[in-house]
């Protein structure tokens, strides 16, 4: 059986706001995972164009497609057109998992939710001539997953090809966010086996890895065993938590011996107001400023999320963000209007309310003002959105940012990623056409573990 396993680009890549490193950075590693399941002497590829060009004139015997919100346009088309000539598509992910009726118009069949017995049962199915419409289950286990199939991933073609995932979900229930409906019928958080996990770290080649989970310090007891096994591996590796996470210091100084070097943090607001209305109040603001400190003196990098249009929030919420921001030296720093995904409770609350401006799933993409606002104009919106990217972004923030690390050698590190990350895009775009990103890796391993 030939099996084409295809992530499409989210719409952003044709707009002039797309940098090609922020799609060059991680390869689709649930379609490498989905591969796995395949019998070794079928045969598969995975495409990702956002680094690669995609064609839909080939006729393979099964195309499974990954679909976003912001890429169901796209994804959607390429199922249409490869259905128009007999090919069977199977779509997932987390926008069919949301609105499988509108995505079954474009598909034989979809399997929902995490898949890890969706999935096998769906290619039995297949391969027996007799399919559902739909796969789901409510199984929520990584103890015998395959093993991910990282010869299909083109490893030239990412920044951080050793990326890797070893739980499910998030043990937060934030209104905002896609896990809910994704892993409705089940548990929300689990985590993989420590000895397999180990394993797999201990095959990827080099030292830096990038954990994709959504909270690596979740499961506390799965993270302090992790990051005792990998004490001594000499890895230099990148994460995300969240601030109540981080309040063991114990288990934070185990992250430190094991290699981690930076961490994504979802701050998300400044207002308690704004965090409580969407049901992330264990948030304490309070305790913000602390964090950041705690991790830099363990020489942890911070990239701080936050949402704006949050329904507390007023126009000064722009700006006094990115003050907070920049005077507690944070390093990056990713910006999101609020955006209501289809079976969040936050959409539910928009679409009861009217409040939805459209459904134009292209806009979807947290740039977009795409709900009504009680203090706040769409256009006051968007434009304190990509005021607060200008203002961060530039270089005498980058120069106050950096100025409030403890060190000189803080201070350079400092500088030199995020001056890296969003002042060169020139280069980056250069150095991804050449296909020298490998030699970009070894460089952001270096800078990580310049401290």
């Amino acid at each position: 059986m030939r099996v084409k396993f295809i992530l499409p680009a989210l719409a952003e890549a044709e707009t002039g706001n797309y940098r090609p490193i922020k799609y060059s950075l991680f390869p689709p590693l649930g379609l490498a995972t989905l591969a796995g399941y395949l019998r070794p002497d079928d045969e598969a590829e995975l495409f990702d164009q956002h680094v690669e060009p995609v064609t839909t004139d080939d006729e393979p015997d099964l195309v499974a497609i990954q679909v976003y919100i912001t890429n169901a346009g796209r994804a959607y088309a390429m199922a249409d057109d490869y259905r128009r000539r007999g090919v069977f598509v199977v779509l997932g992910g987390l926008h069919p998992t949301s609105l499988p009726g509108e995505a079954l118009q474009h598909a034989d069949a979809l399997v929902l939710g995490p898949a890890h017995q969706a999935w096998p049962e769906f290619l039995r199915d297949f391969r027996a001539g007799r399919c559902r419409k739909i796969y789901t289950d409510n199984c929520r286990s990584l103890d015998d997953i395959p093993p991910v199939r990282r010869d299909l991933i083109r490893r030239r073609n990412y920044l951080v090809p050793n990326s890797i995932v070893v739980s499910r979900g998030c043990p937060q229930s934030c209104d905002f966010c896609y896990t809910r409906n994704f892993f409705a019928g089940g548990r929300q958080f689990y985590t993989a086996p420590v000895e397999r996990t180990l394993r797999e770290i201990a095959a990827l080649p080099g030292r830096h890895l990038f954990f994709l989970d959504d909270n690596l310090f979740g499961a506390p007891r799965f993270a302090r065993e992790l990051f005792a096994g990998m004490e001594g591996m000499n890895r230099v590796f990148q994460g995300a938590a969240t601030v109540r996470s981080l309040q063991d210091d114990s288990l934070l100084e185990a992250a430190v011996r094991a290699g981690l070097r930076s961490l994504f943090i979802g701050f998300e607001s400044l207002n308690p107001e704004s965090l409580a209305a969407c049901n992330k109040a264990i948030n304490r603001i309070e305790e913000y400023a602390l964090t950041v400190r705690r991790l830099h003196d363990h020489g942890i990098m911070v990239n701080a999320s936050f949402v704006f249009g949050l329904e507390a929030d007023r126009p000064e919420v722009f700006d006094r963000t990115v003050e907070w921001a920049l005077e507690t030296g944070i390093e990056t720093a990713t910006f999101h209007l609020a955006t209501p995904y289809p079976g969040t409770p936050f959409f539910e609350r928009m679409e009861k309310e009217g409040r939805l401006l459209h459904r134009d799933w292209e806009r979807y993409d947290t740039r977009h003002a795409v709900i009504r606002h009680d203090h706040m104009s769409a256009e006051e919106l968007e434009e304190g959105y990509w005021r607060s990217y200008r203002n961060f972004y530039r270089w005498r923030s980058i120069f106050r940012s950096a100025s409030r690390q403890r060190s000189a050698v803080k201070k350079l590190r400092h500088f030199c990623y995020t001056a890296a990350w969003k002042k060169l895009d020139l280069l980056w775009a250069a150095v991804i056409r050449l296909k020298r990103l490998p030699c970009a890796s070894s460089l952001l391993e270096k800078v990580l573990d310049f401290s």
